[in-house]
This record gives structure tokens, sequence and C-alpha cells, in this order.
């Protein structure tokens, strides 16, 4: 049985923060004691970050790669990344976008350090570019809410149709409210097609919530991250091409609430409350009447400085999650169909082979299973 004691737990000079004693912990373990220069220093020769978007340029994302270098990059990594944002307001200094250029910035810098490493990963552009989004948003100027059925039906069919060319491992990463919108688009996807693969979806601030723990370091943030604030302005101080961040422009609010702080957490979970703020709404008011600045915190504080750790370790966990996933199953190969389904092996062989070789079939021509 394993020794669920004080050795489970890499402790740091924060008395609030510790690591797991795994491989992801000890991972961040060393981003944590790293010295800021070491950072600066990995994040700029491993990752290349800052640089400027890469979205229109060529052999980047799939949909601006020549197709048989699309083909030729999937037999060395079949693995794919999926930025997912929205459009919302984020207050008068910065871009509506700013939750897609966020994912963005994160997964081309993963892509550049799988290129150096043999076996570059593959992007796909953001499936939701208007995003789904909770409750309180509705009726904000600046923000455009797609129904959540119309998202979950719009990520299931990316998922398939991504899965159809040979890319059955995915991982989507979000920063925007709407991770539960996600979840079921997962799960729906499997409910309906019982397919082997390996499909995750993220919210990459969360997965590492330590570095945006409020003041904890001195080249971190000194706030806690909700919304267009200190920590997403200083993501896009870092990562975002010049002028989309306007600190002459930043409003500062304080959001009314009608209970005390201490049920429900941020936007990173970063008080290890009892729930998530998403279990919730009428908590406060909604956003246009609340903060119709669109801001909840103080982003004229910003610095590029202090979203460098975090941006960091989102790159070198989402680097992991990619070998983590080849290193159990390899290029052309996926969990067993038998273990991980209804399906049998027989049913499966053509669909599993390489896309557009002899004997293979699409999976649009597969008879489903499962439930709807």
């Amino acid at each position: 049985m394993a020794d669920y004691g004080s050795s489970i737990w890499l402790t740091t000079e924060h008395p609030a923060i510790s690591f797991e004693n795994t491989k992801v912990g000890q991972l961040k373990k060393k981003i944590w004691d790293m010295k800021e220069e070491e950072v600066d220093e990995l994040l700029k020769e491993r990752y290349e970050i800052p640089a400027p978007s890469e979205i229109g340029v060529a052999d980047t994302y799939i949909q601006t790669t020549p197709r048989w270098k699309v083909v030729e990059k999937r037999k060395k990594n079949d693995v794919v990344l999926v930025p997912v944002g929205c459009t919302e307001c984020h207050g008068m200094h910065t871009v509506s976008a700013l939750d897609t250029f966020q994912c963005q910035s994160i997964v081309e810098g993963v892509r550049r350090a799988t290129a150096k490493d043999g076996r570059e990963v593959s992007l796909a552009y953001n499936p939701l570019p208007y995003g789904a989004h909770p409750y309180h948003h509705l009726g904000m100027p600046g923000t455009v809410m797609v129904p959540q059925r119309v998202a979950v039906e719009v990520l299931v069919a990316t998922m398939l149709g991504l899965w159809n060319d040979g890319f059955r491992k995915q991982i989507y990463i979000n920063n925007h409210g709407q991770l539960w919108v996600l979840e079921t688009a997962l799960h729906e996807f499997l409910y309906r097609y019982q397919l082997p693969c390996i499909i995750q979806v993220m919210d990459w601030h969360r997965a590492i919530r330590e570095f945006f723990y409020p003041g904890a370091k001195e080249d971190m943030v000194k706030t806690p991250f909700v919304h267009a604030d200190e920590c997403e302005t200083s993501v896009g101080m870092l990562c975002f091409p010049e002028g989309m961040v306007d600190l002459s422009h930043a409003d500062e609010t304080h959001p009314k609430s009608y209970f005390e702080p201490g049920r429900f957490d941020n936007s990173t979970d970063s008080f290890h409350r009892p729930q998530r703020w998403s279990e919730a709404e009428m908590t406060s008011p909604i956003t246009y009447k609340g903060t119709p600045e669109g801001v909840v915190g103080s982003p004229a504080i910003a610095e590029a400085r202090k979203a460098k750790r975090p941006i960091l370790a989102a790159c070198e966990y989402l680097t992991f999650c990619v070998d983590e996933i080849l290193d159990a199953f390899p290029p052309g190969t996926v969990p067993p169909t038998e273990e991980v389904t209804h399906r049998t092996d027989e049913e499966m062989e053509a669909y599993l082979k390489e896309p557009g070789s002899e004997g293979w079939r699409s999976v649009y021509g597969l008879s489903r299973v499962g439930m709807e």
C-alpha cells in the first residue's frame, strides 16, 4: 500500500503551497525553485516566448500546413493540441479574444519545443471563437454568447473530424469560463461514438494554479486570478502582439458579493475552498450590472515579468502531457478497443488504419453504439 504520509508532499517556503511527490509535482517544484533568470532563459530558449503569433504562419497549425506535411508530422506525433477561447469583454485596456490568444501562445510555444525534440506536436484552430459562457455574462457588451448546446455540438464534431484524420490523441486547452462545456462535449463524444482514443480537456491556468497564488513570490502576481485583471493582463503583456494591451485605459473594480468569502473559489482555485466559482450563480450581480467595466481586479499593476513563471509552468506541463501520451501509446496506436469501448477489434480494424491508405474506412460510415 502506498505511503500517504509526509513523503508524498514536496513543500515550499510558502505555507499554503506544496506539490505532490510525482513526476508532475517534481516538474512544478523544479520551476518553483528556479531563479528568475533561469525561468527567463528556459522560456526563451526552449519555447521562444515571447514570439509573434503563428496563427497565419505556414507549417504551424493544421490549417496552415500543406497536407503532405500534416501527414508526415502525424506519423511522428499524432497528438493534436486545440486551444479554446471565446469573444468576451476584457475591459477597455485589452482585447475580447484574450482567452483565445493566451491558449494559442502556450500551444505555439509547445509546438516549437517539440519540433526541437524531433516529434513536433500538431495544432488546430480554436473551434469556439465566440465560446459558451456562464449565465452572469448575459447581456454584457463586447461578449458574444453561443448557446451551450451549440458549443457542445461544435466540439463533438471537431473531435470526430480530427479522429477521422488520424489525430486520435487530442488535448483541448481552455482559458475561459466554460470548462464544463468541454467536459460535456468529451463525454458526449464518447457516449455517441465509442471510439478508442485519448481526449483530454483542461483549464491551463488551473493546471498550474500554484503559480498564480497571490503574493507567493516576488516575481509573481499579487492578486487572485479572476478576469481581465493583474493575472490575465500580465499574460497578455508577455505573450500578445504589441498594441493589444493598453494600461492607460485600465480600470480597477471591487465587485459586490452577497456572501462572505470562503465558500466559492477564484478562477484557479487558489484558496482550496469547498466550491468552484462555477457551482453557483446569483451570488453577486451579473457582469453588466456589477462590473460593467469588464474587469474584476487590478489590471493596472500587471507586468510581463509576473507571467513568465506561470507560462513556463504551463508549457512544461503541457509538453509533459504530450510526452506521457506518446510514451504510453506511440504514434498510430490507441488504448485497447475492447478495454475502453463496447466495440470489438475486428469491427474497428479498418477504421484505425492510416487515413486514406488501402483498406481504410472513414469513421463517418461506422455504426453507432452506446447512447445519445
